[in-house]
């Protein structure tokens, strides 16, 4: 397809700023038009916007909204995390969808996180063995948080479920929400205490004091041994093999 001008007309579908920066500084940068390309960008409903497509998380993935357009010849080209477009790349064959190739890997690197509420007790990845947590299916957030979770629970362990959009994962999050005790109430309070210790290579401006996160005491279960101990005894520097839990953990404190 030709325009007037005789470039050559490509459609694109466009994600959101975070994943998409490169195309839109290039498209208004002029840089496509020099490589012979007329370029138009459809904003289609990104879950990762306030307009997101709510519901499209709980079609199937080749009718999402910022799939179905290439499945329908509307866009000649779509983008989506590195994990998603494999998946639906390998299987549109299997499904009788419009097939297509990857051409090229994104240049949007993105940081992603296991979010609890304040009011959870669970602190650390080892807690969330055998427990749901919410992702966008087939997304950058459930691939993410498979490879995260891998390097502290087995595979058979984690469970991951539909928790729809970004904005939705968050917002279920805060109505759960609680004021944290102790130390986690005020954290600003104690900044001081890493400040001296860095003797002035930090001002107390400069220290993020939110980062700081305390949980209470517990006793250390035979099955949280069992699990460290296992994973540590897969890398023959790190511990000698032969313990177990009665020699090496002592929960008198609390025993009532």
């Amino acid at each position: 397809m030709a325009t007037e001008a005789g470039l050559k007309k490509v459609r694109i579908a466009a994600m959101n700023p975070v994943h998409d920066l490169a195309v839109l500084v290039a498209h208004d940068e002029g840089l496509f038009q020099k490589e012979g390309l007329d370029v138009e960008i459809l904003k289609t409903p990104g879950t990762g916007t306030l307009s997101g497509d709510t519901q499209g998380l709980q079609k199937g993935v080749f009718d999402r909204a910022m799939w179905s357009p290439f499945n329908s010849g509307e866009v000649d080209q779509y983008r989506m995390c590195e994990w998603g477009v494999v998946k639906r790349t390998v299987e549109a064959a299997s499904s009788n969808q419009r097939t297509g190739k990857i051409v090229a890997l994104g240049a949007a690197m993105s940081k992603m996180a296991i979010v609890t509420g304040p009011n959870s007790s669970i602190y650390e990845p080892e807690q969330l063995k055998n427990t749901p947590v919410a992702v966008s299916t087939f997304n950058g957030s459930h691939f993410t948080t498979l490879k995260m979770l891998e390097g502290f629970i087995k595979k058979e362990e984690i469970q991951t479920t539909s928790g729809g959009t970004m904005l939705e994962r968050l917002e279920a999050i805060k109505k759960g929400e609680v004021a944290a005790g102790m130390i986690n109430a005020d954290t600003k309070r104690y900044a001081r205490y890493f400040i001296d210790e860095v003797q002035g290579l930090l001002d107390i401006n400069d220290f993020q004091h939110w980062r700081l996160l305390y949980a209470p005491p517990v006793p250390y279960t035979r099955e949280r041994f069992e699990d460290t101990y296992s994973w540590m005894l897969g890398y023959p520097e790190l511990v000698e093999p032969g313990a177990s839990y009665e020699q090496v953990v002592d929960n008198r404190a609390w025993e009532s």
